[in-house]
Formats: C-alpha cells, structure tokens, sequence
C-alpha cells in the first residue's frame, strides 16, 4: 500500500496527538504520599498529590516560558521516564538532630516539543513520606544552550478553601506580620509596604495552609541557586496557586545556560501539625556540604552593640549628620555625637560580659565609617568596610578579646550597594582574618544596586550563594539579614548559619511590634528553610527606661519567659542574648537559662504544635544527655501537659522550670516570671502555665 507525503504527515501528527492524548498517567509513592504525572488532552503536563484518600494538589499544570520562541508551555509528549528508590542517612554539620534519614522514591519524566527545535525537557519528582519535590531539568542539547525563562507556569491547584498564613508576595522584603485567612480573603492591599509593593493577591513562601478535613500543607522550595525566589498568585475563587518568579531589572526571571536546573517546588503534606515542623523534606533536597574541613565552624551565641541603637540608647553614626559635608570628609576631624555605640570602651563592656557568661563572640554594629553618609539615597559608595571610626581601636579591641577568651563578630552592612560591597570583599575578608573575626553579619537594607534587581531576584541570590562561597573559602561563618529566605542551603554551605529575612524582634523596638502570635506561626512559613537569627532574649520588655522621650509606649509583644522558649522554638546554631548587660545583671537567675541553652542538638522532639496557637518542643543537648524545652503560646493563656518519654528510662533529672508568673500577660504584666526545679524521670508529665503571649522554658539535666 502506498502513501502520500501528505498523508505520512497527517498520520505522524495524529499519532503524537495520540500518544500526548493517552500516555499512561505515571505514580510514584510512598507511605501516604502519592504523586501522579500525566499529558493533559492539549499536552500540557500535570502532576497531582495525594495523601492517602485525600486530594493535596489536584492536577496542575507545569512548564515554563522562555524568550527564545517556543518554550515548554505545551503541548509536549513523553518519550520516556525512569523509577528509582534511595534510602541513605547523612549526618549534618550542625543542626536539629544528629542523623538525617533521605528516603525517597524518584521518578523522572522526559518531555520534548513535538515539533521544531524539538527541545528536551526533563521533570524530576521525589515523593517522600512527608511530601513531594519537584523540579525542571534542561539536558545539554543543540537547540538550548543560553536562554531566558520569562516566567515559570507551575501550579498548585487546591481542593479547597483553606485556611492560609501568608505575607505578601514582597520582591524585597519578608518583614511582616503574617495575616490569618481564607484563601479567598488573600488581599495584600491594606498592608503597608516595606519595599516592593505586592499585587493585590500575591504571596510569599513558604506558605502553610491547613484543610477542613485535617492536612496541612506546607509549599516552599528547596536549593534556590541561579534563579530568582518563587512567590505565588493566588486565585481567590478557584483556590489555585500559580508560580510567580521575581523579575530581574530587565523584566524577565532568569538567565540560564544548559545544561541546567531549576530549584526544587516543594510540598511538605500531614495529617498532623508536629510532623511538618519536623520534616527535613527541604534539606535533603539539597546538595551535601561543599566544605571540607569544617571543623572551624562553631556554632555559638553571642551578645553584642546593636539593641541599644534600636532602643535609642546609642547611635549607629559616629557624628551628627545635619551640618557636615559628607564628601571627601577627613572622619578624625567631625565632631563626635556623644552616644556613638561602637566605642572601645564600650564594646570592652560587652566583652567583659561574654566572657563572665561563657558566651562566644560580641557583635559590633556601627564600627566603620560612612554610616552619616547613607539615609537610603540609594548611593553607590558608603561603606569601605575596613575603616574604623576614630573611637573605634581595632588592634585594642582584638587584643583585649583575644586575652578574654572571647572573639568579634564583624559587621557588613552594604546599605544594599552589593557592586560596592562584591567589589571590596576580598579587602573586607582580609581585614577580618588579619584582626581575627570568625563570623560576620552581613545587612542589605534598602533599594538594591545595581538599580532595578531586587533582594529576591537571580541577580542576588548569586550574590548571596558567592558570599557564602567566599566567607566559606576565608574560614569565616555568616549570617544575612534583609537577604532571601533560606531554602536549605546551610545542609551545603554549614558556614552560613543563619538569616533574618522576616520580621524579627527588633520590630518590637520601633514599630507596631510583632503580635503574640507571631513565633507561633513562623516555625510553620519562615523557618521551614531554615535557621533564623530572630534575636530572642529581651528581658527589659518595657522600653521606656531606655529613652523615655523616644520609647514611650513601647514594648516588646511577650512576657519575659516567653523570650526564654524562644531559645529552643526559634531554632538557631546562631543564637543572641540580644538585651542590654545590664538588663541581663538585674535578673541572673532567668539569665541562667540562656548561659545554660546550648545551639546545636543531637535530637529534637516536636511535642505540641498549632500554627498561630501553640509550639512545644523538647531538644537534646549535643553529646550530652541534657534536654531543653520551650513552650510558646499566642494571646490565650494555656495549658500544655508535656510528657518526658523522651528521656533516658531509669535515670533521674533536675527539671528547672522558668515559666511565666501568676498574674502575667504581654501586655500587663510582661516580666513577671516564676523559677521552680523538680526531681522528674521519663514517666513523668510536666503541666506548663503559659500566660497570655507567654511561655515556659525548661533545662533537663541528670541527676548525678
């Protein structure tokens, strides 16, 4: 039988029309977790989730845009997949627990355009028993090498209206409070911007959600390299979500170079509310520890010059701003201010006090010069970052410390000039390690430069995976504020320890403050990727004392007891006593709790958990068998009965219980605290009072 050229076309047509229409969907599983990828009838390919009998995802779609003609929108047929299974453990730097379980079943999807350029296309899904990742993969090919992703087309379409804690979908900035709503109540209007105004319906991740009919969602992604952060469109009538890339200064998301990978999507999914804030999902989504020889990075705390400028005790500049000629100023000749906070004087007090508490380092802000040259003005130079000010003795401090037992924590804030910053990094790390600082923190407030990029775009986040590379290359451990929110990447690079990139304590100082409820909700959204260095342990919680004239009505949003769980809920190897010594000095028996809490844990026990109501959870000690507890609630008072099965049967403990004092709340009675100890063993219950906006910390140790 014969055939025309035409209709050998038709019939090759037809037939990948077919095969698009009715390739077999394809499962992956485990445990409860099932994951199904299918071609829809047009050839747009689609994944859903399930757990158990219930609906995670329903089918939605995937694929991407990119500038070069056509992308990966669909239609594409399958040409083929693979299945595999790992089951490994790995033990982290540092961290929650000692040993990390990586099980998971894998399933790669292989996609290609059906017509010209006939560009490839893989998908890869890890299904684990507490959620799914997923991400793109571009093979090596001739018809993609260098490209542009204009936009990512990734769905989370949800059964339901669930109930969602969300900030909004802010290219800048993570600092707020989080709103409690209905998906379809998702509205970022009335909400004041910090930075980048958000659309109307956008929000950032992780974003948790909680079903009527009992699951929890958790929806993030995991090692975010080379690609701008993902937030998420929310259809507020259909309950769909769809993937939003933060744009970089020329519009588009990404400049990418095959062979290459997108970051992972990730759902963390349970029926139970614990089993989330325990899942390790995210990091074992991430690539093992570049570092070799990590034997010099210690995870610690520290106290340091920094919540007396927030409170308005001290200054960050060195000299008054209204009457100087900032260009080409010779700093030795300005007329000091009087309440400069990074004086050798006094940062010798702070060391003085690390050293009597046996705390590691002493962070110092406002040390180098060009802070009266900054007020957002979006410059370009500001900060040399080897400067000191003239009441700032280097060598002094160094030697002083160096004699006390105790190290600097260096400062960098860039004032968002990052090119200023990249430029003079090597002279900055150099200058670190001839004056022996082993950490630093590194700051990016303000308007990005160069111009246009965003804190959240590709752009930066190569900026901070390069620092983390350089300060890791310098044996130097660093923490970023006002940076991306972590994605797993500590498990790669365990020399940064820490972020901010959310709404921290300090908002106590000088805002409207954080809500009760706040460190309720952020162990479910923000430190899902990871650590964060929430500066805990204000004890001074009326800030009047500090500067009546310029504190007045101010307060920090927890009682006293409160800032001690933190220690143990607001996980951290980063960890600040972030108060005054003297603040400290006026209660050293509550203060012995934060002397006492170690930073680095062999096990962690997720015992009671609510997002926006509750957190109670039990750490054990690294190499000891010491545990600490912290309970946390938002505005109701509560009663948490916490069961000691954890401990070692048959050995007795002394349970030392700092727990909020009978008549107190946040906002009447903040510092009131109670400090009892009882003899306890693995059968015993210990019934915490938690006061309104409260908590209770508890120290566990063996009975010799």
């Amino acid at each position: 039988m014969k055939y025309s050229v035409f209709a050998v076309v038709l019939l090759l047509l037809s037939g990948r029309e077919a095969a698009a229409q009715n390739a077999a969907p394809l499962t992956a599983r485990l445990d409860k977790v099932s994951l199904t990828f299918a071609l829809a009838p047009n050839g747009q390919p689609t994944y859903a989730v399930q757990y158990g009998s219930k609906i995670v995802v329903k089918p939605s779609r995937l694929g991407l845009a990119l500038a070069e003609g056509p992308g990966f929108e669909g239609p594409l047929e399958l040409t083929g997949s693979e299945m595999s299974n790992v089951d490994d453990t790995w033990q982290p730097v540092w961290g929650e627990v000692k040993n990390i379980r990586n099980h998971y079943q894998q399933l790669t999807v292989h996609l290609r355009q059906p017509q010209a350029p006939n560009r490839r296309l893989d998908v890869v899904f890890r299904v684990f028993a507490d959620g799914v990742g997923f991400r793109y993969e571009f093979p090596r090919q001739p018809n993609l090498t260098y490209f542009t992703v204009q936009q990512e087309l990734t769905e989370f379409n949800l059964p339901a209206n669930h109930k969602a804690f969300w900030i909004p979908g802010d290219y800048d900035s993570n600092e707020y409070t989080y709103t409690t709503s209905r998906l379809s109540a998702v509205d970022t209007t009335p909400i004041e911007a910090i930075q980048e105004k958000a659309a109307p319906t956008r929000v950032q991740t992780p974003l948790m959600l909680k079903s009527d009919d009992g699951l929890y969602v958790n929806i993030h992604e995991a090692a975010l390299v080379n690609y701008p952060a993902m937030m998420l469109n929310v259809d507020t009538r259909t309950f769909g979500l769809t993937s939003q890339l933060v744009p970089a200064a020329t519009g588009t998301a990404a400049y990418l170079q095959a062979p290459e990978h997108t970051p992972w999507r990730t759902i963390v999914v349970s029926d139970n509310a614990p089993a989330v804030l325990a899942s390790k999902l995210i990091l074992n989504l991430n690539e093992p520890s570049k570092i070799d020889d990590t034997s010099w990075i210690k995870p610690q705390k520290f106290v340091g010059v920094w919540w007396e400028m927030h409170v308005n005790k001290a200054s960050w500049n060195y000299a008054d701003t209204s009457n100087i000629k900032l260009a080409g100023t010779d700093w030795t000749k300005l007329q000091p201010n009087g309440h400069h906070g990074a004086n050798t004087a006094n940062v010798k007090r702070y060391i003085d006090f690390a050293a009597k508490h046996g705390l590691a380092s002493v962070l110092v802000e406002g040390w180098n010069v060009g802070w009266e040259d900054w007020a957002n003005n979006w410059k370009e130079e500001v900060f040399d970052f080897v400067t000191p000010y003239p009441d700032f003795d280097v060598t002094e401090l160094q030697q002083y410390a160096a004699a006390k037992g105790v190290q600097l924590m260096m400062h960098h804030e860039t004032s968002a000039s990052v090119t200023n910053y990249e430029r003079r990094q090597d002279a900055a790390y150099r200058f670190m390690q001839a004056h022996d600082y082993a950490a630093v923190k590194t700051g990016y407030v303000g308007r990005i430069i160069p111009r246009g990029e965003h804190h959240d775009g590709q752009w930066m986040v190569n900026h901070y995976v390069r620092t983390a590379q350089q300060t890791a290359a310098n044996h130097i451990m660093v923490d970023m504020h006002e940076a991306v929110r972590p994605t797993g990447l500590h498990r790669t690079y365990p020399n940064w320890l820490a972020n901010e990139a959310a709404r921290g304590n300090e908002f106590n100082a000088w805002s409207a403050g954080n809500p009760p409820e706040h460190e309720t909700i952020l162990p479910f959204t923000r430190l899902m990727g990871g650590p964060m260095d929430y500066t805990p342990g204000i004890f001074q919680i009326n800030l009047e004392p500090w500067n009546p004239a310029r504190n007045q009505g101010k307060q920090v949003h927890t009682t006293l007891a409160k800032q001690l769980a933190l220690y143990v809920t607001m996980y951290s190897p980063l960890q600040m006593a972030a108060d005054l010594p003297e603040a400290y000095e006026q209660h050293p028996d509550a203060f012995r709790f934060i002397e006492d809490v170690p930073v680095d844990w062999d096990d962690t026990r997720i015992l009671l958990a609510e997002p926006g109501d509750y957190v109670t959870i039990a750490r054990q000690a690294k190499g000891r068998d010491e545990w600490y507890v912290g309970s946390i609630t938002d505005e109701n008072a509560r009663r948490q009965e916490v069961k000691l099965d954890f401990l070692t049967p048959g050995q007795r403990y002394e349970a030392t219980i700092y727990a909020d004092g009978k008549a107190a709340s946040w906002n009447k009675n903040p510092m009131a605290y109670q400090i009892q100890k009882l003899k306890v063993t693995s059968k015993s219950t210990l019934k915490l009072q938690l006061a309104p906006g409260g908590g209770a910390a508890v120290s566990i140790k063996p009975i010799k």
